[in-house]
Protein backbone atom coordinates (compact mmCIF):
# COMPACT_ATOMS: atom_id res chain seq x y z
CA UNK A 1 0.00 0.00 0.00
CA UNK A 2 1.19 3.50 -0.88
CA UNK A 3 0.30 6.26 1.59
CA UNK A 4 0.32 9.87 0.40
CA UNK A 5 0.19 12.94 2.66
CA UNK A 6 -0.66 16.38 1.29
CA UNK A 7 0.51 19.35 3.37
CA UNK A 8 -0.44 23.03 3.32
CA UNK A 9 -0.52 25.72 5.99
CA UNK A 10 -3.92 25.43 7.67
CA UNK A 11 -5.25 22.16 6.20
CA UNK A 12 -8.56 23.74 5.17
CA UNK A 13 -8.07 24.65 1.48
CA UNK A 14 -5.36 23.08 -0.67
CA UNK A 15 -4.32 19.90 1.12
CA UNK A 16 -7.79 18.52 1.95
CA UNK A 17 -8.81 19.21 -1.65
CA UNK A 18 -5.75 17.33 -2.94
CA UNK A 19 -6.55 14.45 -0.59
CA UNK A 20 -10.14 14.29 -1.86
CA UNK A 21 -9.09 14.47 -5.52
CA UNK A 22 -6.64 11.61 -5.06
CA UNK A 23 -9.19 9.52 -3.18
CA UNK A 24 -11.72 10.10 -5.98
CA UNK A 25 -9.26 9.14 -8.72
CA UNK A 26 -8.11 6.07 -6.83
CA UNK A 27 -11.72 4.92 -6.33
CA UNK A 28 -12.46 5.44 -10.04
CA UNK A 29 -9.46 3.26 -10.90
CA UNK A 30 -10.43 0.54 -8.39
CA UNK A 31 -7.16 1.05 -6.47
CA UNK A 32 -8.54 1.97 -3.04
CA UNK A 33 -6.83 -1.07 -1.51
CA UNK A 34 -3.44 0.07 -2.84
CA UNK A 35 -3.35 3.85 -2.37
CA UNK A 36 -4.39 5.86 0.69
CA UNK A 37 -4.42 9.63 1.12
CA UNK A 38 -4.49 12.05 4.04
CA UNK A 39 -3.71 15.70 4.56
CA UNK A 40 -2.52 18.04 7.28
CA UNK A 41 -1.23 21.52 7.91
CA UNK A 42 2.07 22.80 9.19
CA UNK A 43 0.24 25.22 11.50
CA UNK A 44 -2.10 24.51 14.39
CA UNK A 45 -4.62 27.19 13.32
CA UNK A 46 -7.54 24.96 12.38
CA UNK A 47 -7.12 21.64 14.21
CA UNK A 48 -10.44 19.78 14.31
CA UNK A 49 -12.20 22.09 11.83
CA UNK A 50 -13.73 21.03 8.50
CA UNK A 51 -12.34 22.43 5.24
CA UNK A 52 -13.14 25.99 4.19
CA UNK A 53 -16.69 26.30 2.82
CA UNK A 54 -15.31 27.63 -0.48
CA UNK A 55 -13.11 24.56 -0.84
CA UNK A 56 -16.12 22.33 -0.20
CA UNK A 57 -18.20 24.24 -2.75
CA UNK A 58 -15.45 24.10 -5.37
CA UNK A 59 -14.94 20.38 -4.83
CA UNK A 60 -18.68 19.73 -5.15
CA UNK A 61 -18.82 21.76 -8.38
CA UNK A 62 -16.08 19.48 -9.72
CA UNK A 63 -17.78 16.26 -8.58
CA UNK A 64 -15.53 15.66 -5.58
CA UNK A 65 -16.59 14.99 -1.99
CA UNK A 66 -14.26 16.22 0.76
CA UNK A 67 -14.37 14.40 4.11
CA UNK A 68 -11.67 15.71 6.38
CA UNK A 69 -11.02 17.44 9.69
CA UNK A 70 -7.91 19.61 9.93
CA UNK A 71 -4.89 18.30 11.77
CA UNK A 72 -1.29 19.34 12.21
CA UNK A 73 1.76 17.62 10.76
CA UNK A 74 3.68 15.54 13.29
CA UNK A 75 6.98 13.68 13.34
CA UNK A 76 5.04 10.39 13.20
CA UNK A 77 3.87 11.31 9.70
CA UNK A 78 7.39 10.83 8.32
CA UNK A 79 7.24 7.14 9.18
CA UNK A 80 3.55 6.67 8.37
CA UNK A 81 3.61 8.01 4.79
CA UNK A 82 5.49 7.00 1.65
CA UNK A 83 5.10 10.35 -0.08
CA UNK A 84 4.72 13.79 1.52
CA UNK A 85 3.69 16.58 -0.85
CA UNK A 86 4.01 20.22 0.21
CA UNK A 87 1.79 22.77 -1.50
CA UNK A 88 4.45 25.50 -1.48
CA UNK A 89 8.05 26.29 -0.60
CA UNK A 90 7.10 27.81 2.76
CA UNK A 91 5.37 24.62 3.85
CA UNK A 92 8.24 22.56 2.46
CA UNK A 93 10.61 24.55 4.69
CA UNK A 94 8.32 23.92 7.69
CA UNK A 95 8.19 20.19 6.91
CA UNK A 96 11.98 20.02 6.68
CA UNK A 97 12.14 22.00 9.95
CA UNK A 98 10.77 18.96 11.76
CA UNK A 99 14.12 17.33 10.97
CA UNK A 100 13.14 14.21 9.10
CA UNK A 101 15.89 11.60 8.92
CA UNK A 102 18.05 11.47 5.80
CA UNK A 103 16.23 8.39 4.51
CA UNK A 104 12.89 10.22 4.90
CA UNK A 105 13.98 13.22 2.83
CA UNK A 106 13.50 11.30 -0.43
CA UNK A 107 9.75 11.08 0.17
CA UNK A 108 9.23 14.86 0.57
CA UNK A 109 8.42 16.87 -2.58
CA UNK A 110 6.62 19.97 -3.79
CA UNK A 111 3.20 19.16 -5.25
CA UNK A 112 3.94 20.96 -8.50
CA UNK A 113 6.95 18.76 -9.21
CA UNK A 114 4.21 16.56 -10.69
CA UNK A 115 2.47 19.36 -12.64
CA UNK A 116 3.11 18.89 -16.37
CA UNK A 117 2.36 22.59 -16.96
CA UNK A 118 4.82 24.11 -14.54
CA UNK A 119 6.61 24.14 -11.23
CA UNK A 120 6.49 26.40 -8.20
CA UNK A 121 3.84 26.79 -5.55
CA UNK A 122 0.20 25.79 -5.48
CA UNK A 123 -1.18 29.25 -4.65
CA UNK A 124 -3.14 29.63 -1.43
CA UNK A 125 -6.69 30.64 -2.42
CA UNK A 126 -7.74 31.60 1.12
CA UNK A 127 -7.83 35.36 0.47
CA UNK A 128 -9.03 34.95 -3.10
CA UNK A 129 -12.28 34.35 -4.86
CA UNK A 130 -14.04 31.57 -6.73
CA UNK A 131 -11.61 31.69 -9.66
CA UNK A 132 -8.66 31.24 -7.30
CA UNK A 133 -10.22 28.11 -5.82
CA UNK A 134 -10.84 26.76 -9.33
CA UNK A 135 -7.23 27.49 -10.32
CA UNK A 136 -6.06 25.47 -7.32
CA UNK A 137 -8.43 22.63 -8.24
CA UNK A 138 -7.08 22.58 -11.81
CA UNK A 139 -3.44 22.54 -10.65
CA UNK A 140 -4.11 19.75 -8.16
CA UNK A 141 -6.21 17.73 -10.60
CA UNK A 142 -3.58 17.66 -13.35
CA UNK A 143 -0.70 17.21 -10.88
CA UNK A 144 -2.43 14.23 -9.29
CA UNK A 145 -3.21 12.77 -12.72
CA UNK A 146 0.49 12.96 -13.53
CA UNK A 147 1.48 11.66 -10.09
CA UNK A 148 -0.63 8.55 -10.66
CA UNK A 149 1.38 7.77 -13.81
CA UNK A 150 4.74 7.82 -12.01
CA UNK A 151 6.73 4.68 -11.22
CA UNK A 152 5.61 4.85 -7.59
CA UNK A 153 2.04 4.08 -8.64
CA UNK A 154 2.50 1.84 -11.67
CA UNK A 155 2.10 -1.70 -10.37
Amino acid sequence: MIKVLFVCLGNICRSPLAEAILINKVQQRGKSDFIKADSCGTSNYNIGLPPDARTMANAAENGITVKHMARQLSRKDFDAFDLILAMDKSNLKNILGLSPSKDQLQKIHLMREFDPLGTGDVPDPYYGGKNDFQEVFDILDRSINHLLTTNLFLH
